[in-house]
This record gives structure tokens, C-alpha cells and sequence, in this order.
């Protein structure tokens, strides 16, 4: 046993967050802890790690084992950089590298060498410190730090930044690297992959799915949990609740388990009824009996004794109350939502993306994936027209009313209540708002709360509520699930299925993707592509590309250069084909498939410029850049005429 907790009750001043928690977790478990926004997940971490003491009840964790927790909020001393934070993880091993290479420097000097006693000593010295330093993984500290780095997505242009200098959600992810280092016996996790990108996620499961210790992690990401915990702990009404699979089979467990609660409830309440009736009956008729019969008394006394010794059956809560979203349009806009005309941007140097094309149509539901930093925010942006693009145009459809969800923090303290924020948003009575924000959870002293304090899944729905009042048809969200809770994630989900408009998100909840999207925009190594289906396919075709770019790479030059001249030979005949039938308009599909072929091909040479045997081959190499450059005009020409027939 790892962890055991025991009737642990706590209090946050006269509000009871814990009541009766009581659950075991074994070594080498790895368990999600789940529950709505407020119920005392995070209050739980905070007692197990030793920050705070329960009012009430025990907590034992095993005798010698080490616990790290994930912090919300990192720090670091001066101006230490990204790397030296990491470093934090091996201190004492290298406390003792430094020592060693004293030591070699004194056992170097002549002095040390005429003294033999003196000599021995430090070899000795040397020798055991050399074992605990090469036990302790000593030489392995810059390869374990760059494994882990690399894997959150931390490149090593980030190790010489001053930490202080990142964004809260690049310390995290450090901090989160830092953790991981340091591999205690257990790991405490708070939403890990709220600031994660979905190729770091993928990393941090399979390093989970491979960890000694044991792990306890709170996440609302439902993909995640399924594909690391073996075993939930759900936190409801103050009590814990154990199931002992992933989410999915929680979510049959929990609801079998309420139907026979139900059921259990509704035979005993029938039973309490008769035995209150009988009761009843009986002091009815030991009143009426003359001469006065006490026996009916003694046995209803004993029935009502009974009654009370009696365990109680919760009455379950089949349908819990979460945020009524309901989304509607004043308007419907054009059959073209947006349109992108080969949009590029770049911050410098560094180029964002470019030759950016494609439509948005009305009705659509599209998902924008792409590594932190790739440049997805700023694409909204430019869509939106807060920024400019660089170059190519980025144009509204007409009667198109966006409705903007940004990714931001809870904004600085002004003074306003969540009641003066909403009012002053949507323009409402006091008694309407209020009606208004109830239905997104914010009940009676609720509404008088600083925006400032909300939580960031209050500030989410608080910004939800605006949004539904404006009434857009184009919805234009950026991490719309992040900070909300399982509830409230349905919820949304069940509300964009309902939209008739347009949706465009940006998302890292592949749970969501694959719930709702089924087209797929992707910036990735500064190329913007369109991907027809959801998430699950991309993920398999991604996988199906990079092994046959893996193996044209492989493959002898000729070969590979004779498979580039075929299919250029079929794009240059589905050209002509195309310029042939230009009387005829084509299906969107038609341009997709065209457009991915030559994206396809643009790949295939890409992979066979970056093989090694191809790096000192000049000659080559200009072969291959020739291909290229002809391949991005085919796609750059495929954009445009796609572009022009939709405009017909």
C-alpha cells in the first residue's frame, strides 16, 4: 500500500469541501482522480503531498517514499536559466561530479603523489563517491535531461532563456520536466496536460504508461485518462468513489451503479412507507382498544426503533446540472465562411507559415492542430482581422458574424463582479442577467465574485455566457476545453452538434477533435495542409506517410528518383486534365484529392532531401530541389484554381 486515506474530512473555513473521503492506492498504480470544477480534487493533492492537514480522518503513505507534486505556479531563484531549473532534479549527483573533479586535480598535483597515505585516502574516496555517482545515473544527466525535454517539447534553443522570462504555461511544462527528472515514488499531477501540445501528450502516456512509481492525476482529458489509469477515484458530494478501469469503463460502471442505487432507493422507500404506516395503525389501535392494550405500543416503539437503526439508501443524483449552453445565429452567412488566399506570416526570422489556402464553408466544423508556437493563434487572429498577414489575403464571407473564444488568463483585478461583467457584455437587466448566468452555474452569491478570483473554468463558462448571447454563425474558438470539466465539456460538445453555423478550433483535446470535427486544418514545420476526416484517421495517415518517407529515404537514389518522375508525370496529366474540362466545375473532394497528391509528392521530396547519404551529393540534391520547386508550383496552381471555381 502506497496510499491510504481514511474518513479524511476538510474544511476552507466554514465550507465542508471534503466530508467522508476514504480509498487505497497500491504501488505501481497509476489512478485518475475526476469530479466536477469545485469538488476538492486539487484541496486532496494538497493533503497528500503534506502542504495542508485534514480536520478530520487519516492519510498514510508508505514509510520512505518520496511524493513530488506538480506546482501550479513555478519559481526560480534570479536569473536562472531553462536549463539550470532542470538541473534542479540532479543536485546532488552533481555536488558530487564537482567533487570528483576536485579530487582528480588533487590527486594530480605532485604533492598528493609523494604522499602515499594522502594518495590512498582520495582514491578511496574517489572510488566509492565514482559508485554512488554512476548509481545515481550521474552519467546520464544531459541525455535523461534532453529525453524528457525533447519529449514535453522543450528544444534546446529554450536552456539558455531566463526562466523568468517564459509564459506561465512554458514554466509548467519545465516544471513538469523537472518532476519527471526527479522520479519520486509517487507522482501527484494537476491537469499535466493543460499546456501540452498533442505530440508531448502522446509522449507524457507513453512515459506514464511506462513509470516504477506510482501516479495519481487529476485530468479532465478523456483520451489521456483512458490511455494511462487503470483505476479512478471519483470525488462527489465530499465522498470518494473507487472504479477500478479507465474512463470509458467508468462511465458504464457509474451509470449501472446509479440505476441500482435507484432502484435500491425506491424498494427501500417502500419499505420505509409501510413500516411508517404500520406504526402508524398500531398506536392508532392501542388507543381505540378499551381497556388500553400496551402491547400495540411496545410493538410499534419496537418498529419505530427498527426504522431508525435502519441504513439509509442515498437517493442518487441521475442527471447532475451543468452549464446550458444553448447556441444559436441571428443570421446564416454566405456559403464561403472564410477564405484563405495563400496567407503567410513570419515574426522576423522566423516564418510562421506560408501559402496558406483554403475555404471555409458555411456549416463546416474544422479542427486547428499544430505544435505550441506553430502559429495557430495567430492565424485566428489574421482571420479575425486583428493581425495582418504577410502576405496572401484573408477575407469574411458575407453576412459572416464571428464570435471570438480566446485562450487567455483571468483578467487583472478592475473591481468588476461577475454580474457587471456580464451586464456590461450583453447589455441586460440586472434580473435577466442574473436568470442568464445561473444557467452557466453562477448561482446566487456567486454573481457578486470578482472575475478577478474565478477559477479558469469559471472565467470559461462566464465567457461561453456572453458568446451565446451574441449570437454569431461563425464560432471562432481557441482551446475551448481547457480548465472546463467533464460536464461541462459535454455540454459544449452537445451544443456545437446543435449550431447550424460554422465552427473553427483550435484544440489539443482529441476526445473533442474526434467528437466533432471531421476536417482538419494543420500547421506543421511552417506548412499549412487540409486533412478530410477526424482525428484518429490523421493520426493513421500521418503514420502510413512517415514510414514510406522512412523508407524512400532508405531506398536507392534511382529508385526514389524514378517513383518522383511517375507521379510528377501523373499530376502533369491530371493537370492537362483538368485545364481540358475547365468548362466543368469540379467537386470539392476532387480538389481535395488533388491537392493532397501533390502535397504527397511535395513530402516524398522533402524526405529524400533531409537522408543522410544525400547531404554531400551536390548534384542530387539540385535534381531533387528542381522537383520540389515544381511540385510547390503544381500545388501553389491547384490552390488557385480551386480557389477560382469556388468563386464562380
Amino acid at each position: 500500500m502506497m496510499i491510504q486515506c481514511i474518513n479524511v474530512q476538510k474544511y476552507h473555513g466554514a465550507q465542508l469541501v471534503l466530508q467522508d473521503v476514504s480509498f487505497d492506492i497500491r504501488q505501481g498504480e497509476t489512478v485518475g482522480l475526476i469530479g466536477r470544477n469545485g469538488c476538492g480534487k486539487t484541496t486532496l493533492i494538497r493533503l497528500l503531498n503534506g502542504e495542508e492537514k485534514p480536520d478530520q480522518g487519516q492519510i498514510a503513505i508508505r514509510r520512505g517514499a518520496t511524493a513530488g507534486k506538480l506546482a501550479q505556479i513555478q519559481e526560480a531563484d534570479g536569473q536562472e536559466t531553462v536549463y539550470e531549473v532542470l538541473q534542479r532534479s540532479f543536485a546532488e549527483p552533481l555536488r558530487w561530479q564537482s567533487r570528483l573533479r576536485e579530487m582528480e586535480m588533487e590527486m594530480a598535483s605532485p604533492d598528493a603523489q609523494q604522499q602515499e597515505a594522502a594518495w590512498n585516502r582520495l582514491l578511496r574516496e574517489y572510488g566509492s563517491l565514482q559508485e554512488k555517482f554512476e548509481a545515481a545515473g550521474g552519467y546520464e544527466i544531459e541525455a535523461s535531461i534532453q529525453r524528457i525535454a525533447s519529449g514535453l517539447g522543450i528544444g534546446r534553443g529554450q536552456y539558455e532563456r531566463s526562466f523568468a522570462s517564459l509564459s506561465g504555461g512554458e514554466k509548467t511544462k519545465v516544471g513538469l520536466a523537472v518532476l519527471l527528472l526527479q522520479k519520486p515514488d509517487i507522482l501527484l499531477l494537476d491537469e499535466p496536460t493543460n499546456h501540452l501540445d498533442m505530440d508531448a501528450i502522446e509522449w507524457l502516456e507513453q512515459f506514464l504508461q511506462g513509470y516504477d512509481g506510482t501516479v495519481l492525476v487529476i485530468s479532465h482529458d478523456r483520451y489521456f485518462l483512458d490511455a494511462v489509469v487503470k483505476k479512478v477515484v471519483e470525488l462527489e458530494d465530499g465522498e470518494a468513489i473507487l472504479y477500478h478501469t479507465n474512463y470509458s469503463g467508468y462511465q458504464t460502471e457509474k451509470e449501472t451503479r446509479l440505476l441500482l442505487q435507484f432502484a435500491d432507493y425506491q424498494e427501500q422507500q417502500k419499505k420505509i412507507k409501510q413500516m411508517q404506516e404500520s406504526i402508524k395503525r398500531l398506536i392508532e389501535w392501542g388507543n381505540r382498544s378499551n381497556p388500553p392494550n400496551p402491547s400495540f405500543h411496545r410493538r410499534a416503539a419496537s418498529m419505530q426503533k427498527a426504522l431508525d437503526r435502519m441504513v439509509k439508501v442515498k437517493k442518487p443524483i441521475l442527471e447532475r446540472k451543468a452549464m446550458d449552453l444553448q447556441l444559436q445565429q441571428k443570421d446564416r452567412s454566405g456559403n464561403q465562411a472564410v477564405v484563405l488566399d495563400r496567407v503567410g506570416k513570419s515574426y522576423g526570422e522566423r516564418s510562421l507559415f506560408q501559402g496558406a489556402s483554403e475555404v471555409l464553408r458555411y456549416g463546416e466544423t474544422t479542427a486547428l492542430l499544430g505544435g505550441n508556437g506553430a502559429g495557430k493563434s495567430t492565424l485566428l487572429r489574421i482571420i479575425l482581422g486583428e493581425e495582418t498577414p504577410d502576405s496572401g489575403s484573408c477575407q469574411l464571407g458575407s453576412r459572416a458574424v464571428p464570435g471570438y473564444l480566446a485562450q487567455e488568463a483571468v483578467p487583472g483585478d478592475n473591481g468588476q463582479s461577475v454580474l457587471q461583467y456580464f451586464r456590461e457584455q450583453a447589455g441586460l437587466e440586472e434580473g435577466e442577467a442574473r436568470g442568464q448566468l445561473a444557467r452557466f452555474l453562477f448561482y446566487g452569491a456567486d454573481v457578486f465574485k470578482g472575475i478577478a478570483k474565478l477559477s479558469g473554468g469559471e472565467w470559461t463558462r462566464l465567457r461561453f455566457a456572453v458568446l451565446m448571447h451574441q449570437q454569431p454563425n461563425l464560432l471562432i474558438l481557441d482551446e475551448p476545453t481547457n480548465h472546463l470539466d467533464i460536464d461541462s465539456r459535454e455540454a459544449l460538445e452537445e451544443a456545437l452538434e446543435e449550431f447550424p453555423g460554422t465552427v473553427l478550433a483550435v484544440s489539443h483535446d482529441r476526445y473533442f477533435i474526434n467528437r466533432l470535427f471531421h476536417k482538419l486544418w494543420t500547421i506543421e514545420d511552417g506548412q499549412f495542409s487540409v486533412f478530410a476526416g477526424n482525428y484518429e484517421y490523421y493520426k493513421e495517415k500521418k503514420a502510413e506517410s512517415a514510414a514510406q518517407s522512412a523508407k524512400l529515404a532508405a531506398s536507392p537514389p534511382a529508385a526514389a528518383q524514378q517513383q518522383s518522375r511517375q507521379q510528377q508525370s501523373g499530376l502533369e496529366a491530371k493537370k492537362h486534365a483538368s485545364v481540358s474540362s475547365s468548362n466543368n466545375r469540379h467537386t470539392a473532394a476532387y480538389w481535395e484529392a488533388a491537392v493532397a497528391e501533390a502535397e504527397g509528392l511535395l513530402a516524398t521530396v522533402d524526405a529524400q532531401m533531409q537522408g543522410p547519404e544525400i547531404c554531400s551529393d551536390a548534384e542530387r540534391l539540385s535534381e531533387l530541389q528542381e522537383q520540389r520547386d515544381a511540385a510547390q508550383t503544381q500545388v501553389d496552381a491547384l490552390y488557385v484554381a480551386w480557389l477560382s471555381e469556388a468563386d464562380l
